[in-house]
């Protein structure tokens, strides 16, 4: 459940749709199923929604990496903007 910007150094809370950006994520998990001679574990896609609000949305995005998971970074347009 979304409830609070993604950003971590923002504590915006999550009240609309419409103001800011929703983002869906498909993070790959591992869970182990049961066998006869051992657990193996089998990879399921799992969704995730994540929000940034509207004044973080301009400035920041999100980046999904396999090992790191979800990361907040600067938009390119906001770097260029800021020099």
């Amino acid at each position: 459940m979304v409830s609070k910007c993604a950003n971590p150094g923002c504590m915006a809370d999550f009240r609309y749709l419409h103001q800011g950006k929703l983002f869906h994520v498909e993070v790959d998990t591992e869970v182990a199923t049961p066998s006869f001679a051992t657990h193996i574990k089998k990879p399921v896609r799992k969704t995730e929604f994540f929000w940034l609000c509207e004044e973080c949305c301009t400035k920041v995005t999100l980046n999904v990496q396999k090992g790191t998971g979800v990361t907040v970074k600067p938009l390119a347009r906001a770097l260029g903007a800021s020099s």
